[in-house]
Formats: structure tokens, sequence, C-alpha cells
């Protein structure tokens, strides 16, 4: 079974190869990372062999998420290294931007025995934590083998992935067999990945990390210590509605809503924040053909309220803490049929929040803050222009929404702790040997 996967992943790669040929000589992308995708790491990365903790983050949400743990893990096993790995170009950026106390960042290998063999033996982990649902075939077999400890951590499996796992259990039974624990988000994700083939005594249900990874405001010397929080000194009259993670689709519905907007507060500010970098370009294109004058946030000047109707925000690890600026949230992908993103952002800042019908990759997170009257869920693109206006001029409606999505966040707190009690059963800290170094960081 295993050599059926690889040749799998095989004709996969044949037949994507194409388009990253073309990324690579269009956009020069992919190119720094093809080294470290086939397990060539720098000389420097782990000069004196030292044993680990390998994080795997696939992306900037869930290399987010991973600062809920780092600096205890730091703390609580100060003679292993800590890295991080991430599969996607923006999440490497963010990782090394906004994670903290890690040893190194490097991009995740591909998944053939041969590749994953060189990556192991010079990260040389303890232990392999995957964030979510990364669970790589080869990866897991090749660390059962070495006696490398894993743990899927924040574990989800959704209603819409559930079945297509299903039509290749028998499969996915011997892997979940290479995994010794699983802290899961939900009772319903615990229940499925037990139904898929994970031993129950295995599995805990944890809650999820999102909550505990959410960073509060900070203020210094009266200014916001957030230095993104400069370039938009907002006068507290001026609505501002955010658009976040937005995808193709979505903008002109957004800006629709935000011309309805305009014609009761014409001084009313849009920042829009779209998932991929790539698509910065044609965001701004939109803005401008609808008519409003239109500036990217890397165009603007620090410490001077931004005089342009909508901003683009063409800038990696700076969107959550904006959120604290909205007057209310629009969270993309969920417009069109992309599975959502993570609302948590702007529920800290007991900020109103507005999604579209597609939730399916934040089923229990959405339904649990509709249940709670914590946010708004819009069928189509005429019930966002007209929630979207709603919500600007009907600020105890605002009020209403924010306060109960605060509170659903501070209650659910605690994920953290209950990750890392299943860290100290499966790696006592006492059985951590060596001598303790001093702290360095490589890149």
């Amino acid at each position: 079974m295993y050599v059926a996967y690889s040749l799998l992943m095989f004709c996969v790669f044949v037949v994507v190869s194409p388009y990253f040929v073309y990324q690579v000589i269009r956009y020069q992308k992919y190119v720094g990372s093809l080294r470290q995708r086939l397990g060539y790491l720098p000389i420097s990365f782990n000069i004196d062999g030292e044993e680990s903790i390998w994080i795997h983050a696939v992306s900037v949400g869930e290399a987010l998420t991973v600062r809920a743990l780092v600096t205890d893990l730091r703390a609580s096993y100060p003679r292993l290294r800590l890295y991080l790995s991430t599969t996607t170009i923006a999440g490497h950026q963010v990782a090394r931007k906004s994670v903290p106390h890690v040893d190194g960042v490097f991009y995740f290998p591909f998944d053939w025995t041969f590749i994953v063999r060189r990556t192991l033996g010079i990260v040389k982990p303890r232990v392999f934590v995957m964030m979510e649902t990364e669970i790589w075939p080869n990866l897991l077999r090749e660390c059962a083998e070495r006696g490398v400890q894993t743990v899927l951590v924040n574990g989800r499996i959704s209603a819409r992935s559930f079945p297509r796992y299903k039509w290749v259990r028998p499969f996915f039974r011997r892997v979940l067999q290479h995994i010794d624990r699983f802290c899961m988000q939900s009772e319903e994700s615990a229940r499925r990945i037990i139904e898929l083939g994970a031993d129950a005594g295995r599995v805990t249900v944890t809650g999820s990390l999102k909550f505990d990874s959410l960073p509060m405001p900070t203020i210094a010397h009266g200014k916001p210590r957030e230095r993104v929080l400069r370039y938009f000194p907002i006068g507290a009259s001026r609505p501002v509605v955010i658009a976040g993670s937005t995808v193709k689709g979505e903008e002109p519905a957004i800006l629709r809503a935000f011309a309805r907007v305009k014609l009761t507060t014409p001084h009313a500010l849009l920042i829009v924040a779209p998932r991929q970098p790539k698509r910065y370009s044609d965001v701004e294109r939109l803005s401008k053909e609808a008519g409003f004058t239109t500036v990217r946030r890397s165009n603007l000047p620090i410490d001077v309220e931004p005089k342009a109707d909508v901003v683009v925000l063409d800038t990696l690890g700076e969107l959550a803490q904006l959120y604290q600026l909205a007057t209310t949230v629009f969270v993309g992908g969920s417009l069109v049929d992309h599975g959502g993103h993570n609302i948590l952002e702007p529920a800290v800042f007991g900020r109103p929040i507005l999604f579209g019908p597609f939730m399916h990759n934040f089923t229990e997170i959405a339904e649990t803050f509709l249940s709670n009257g914590a946010a708004m869920q819009v069928a189509s693109d005429r019930e966002l222009e007209e929630a979207v206006l709603a919500l600007v001029t009907d600020p105890v409606r605002r009020a209403r929404l924010g306060a109960a999505a605060k509170a659903l966040v501070e209650a659910n707190r605690g994920a953290k702790d209950k990750t890392l009690r299943v860290f100290a059963d499966l790696l006592p800290s006492r059985s951590i040997g060596g001598v303790v170094r001093p702290f360095r960081v490589v890149h």
C-alpha cells in the first residue's frame, strides 16, 4: 500500500509540475525552497546533531496557532532544539516573522521515503508534531521505525473531508497506527478519527488551540506596540470595514457593499486583505474600477491617517492586529465555496463578524458563534450588502455581537494546557538528558 501511495504521489507530482515550472519561470517562486523540500537543509541548521522537537504547520493559520505552544515547549524541554516547518511560502514568511523562540524554520520535505530520511537525519526529532490534519504516511512510518514520538495537535476532521478519508480507510487505519497521540479540537472530530482507525485510548479532546494563540493588544508609553497600527491612526468617528482573507469572486460583492456604506458615511474606510499575495494587483484594480481611491498598505506613510477610500493589505502577518480597528468585519473564503477562514482573530477584539455560507473548514467554531449570537452568517452577495450597511449604522447591534464574540473566546481558552499535559505524558521533561546549550536562532 505504501508503494502504491508513493507511486500516486509521483503521478500527482508529474501532473502538477508544469504549473510549478511556470511559477518558477514567471514569478521566481519555489526556487529558494526546492532544496529544503528535497531534504537538503543548510549544513549549519543542526551542526551539532542535537535532538529536537519538530513542529509542522502547513500555512499561515497553522503557523500562527503554533505560538500558543512554543514558549511553553521551550521552557519544558530546554535541552531539545525546536524546529518549525511549513509547506507554503506565505506560511514560511509568517513563521520566521511571527513565531518566536524556535531554532530554525524550514520547508516541509516531499513525502517520499528517501527524502524524509534525509530530513530526519538532520533535524533528529525526539517528537514530531503535526498541526491540524497534516498526515503524511511515509514520514510517519519512518518516524515509527526510528522511535520518534508523533503527536497530532489541534486535530480536526471536517464533515467534507471525512467521506474522502473513508474511501481509503484500510490504508488510513495503518497510517494512524503510527501516531502516538491525537489532540482533537472537538468531540465530533475525535469520533471521526476513531472511526477512521485511530486507537481510542490515544485520542484526547483538547479544544481548539486557536483560542489560546490569539494575542491581545499591548500599549507602551501611550502608543500601540504593534507597528502596523501606526499606519492607521484612524479617527474615532470614521467607520472601518475590514474584509479579511478574501478569495477570488468575493471582492466585487464587498466593494458593492462598501459603495452602499459610502452613501451614508462618505468618510468610511475599507481595508481588503486578499488571502493570496499574487492577487494584490487584481484587487487593487477591481477597487479602482469601482471608482474608489485606492492605495496599498506598503505605500502608506507612517503616523498619517489614510486618505484613500480603500487600502489593499499587501503585507503578511498584519491582518490580525488590524482587526481591532474595525467597525465591522467580513471574514473571507466563505462567500464562495472555499471553506472559510479563522473568525477568532476579530473576535478577540470584540468586533462584529460576518461570514458567508461556506464555512466547512471551520464548522464547529462557526456553529458555536452562531448559536451564541456572536456572529452573523449571510447567504448571498445581496445579504452581505444589507448586513454590512446594517452593522455600520447600528452601534447597539455591533456592541451586542462584539461582546458575545469576545466572551466566547475567553470562555474557550484552555486547549494549550490540555495539549501540554499530553506532551508531558508522552515526553516527560526529566527524561531529556544532555547539556543545556545557549539559545540560538537559525533560519
